[in-house]
């Protein structure tokens, strides 16, 4: 009796595990430039503070922002093929 209750809850999550709907890539770029806009402008900020240039603030900023959002995507692609957690 335990080994068929067993079985029923391995079915039961089986089931729940492929209907979680995987994220899709225009969520994933939408995610990805917030979260790049809101790092950014902290990196900007705290450069501002360090240098007081504004103008080496920004540069410092502009590459965080290209680097950092290229690198999350492919992170945040990367985990929607991971099943643990889910």
């Amino acid at each position: 009796m335990g080994s068929v209750i067993q079985t029923d809850l391995n079915i039961d999550n089986e089931a729940q595990v492929s209907s979680v709907p995987q994220e899709n890539i225009k969520r994933s770029i939408v995610k990805t430039i917030s979260w790049r806009v809101v790092g950014t402008l902290a990196t900007v900020t705290i450069s501002y503070v360090i240098t007081g240039t504004l103008a080496l603030a920004f540069s410092i900023g502009g590459i965080e922002l290209v680097s950092k959002m290229v690198l999350y995507f492919f992170h945040e692609r990367a985990w929607t093929n991971i099943k643990w957690g889910k």
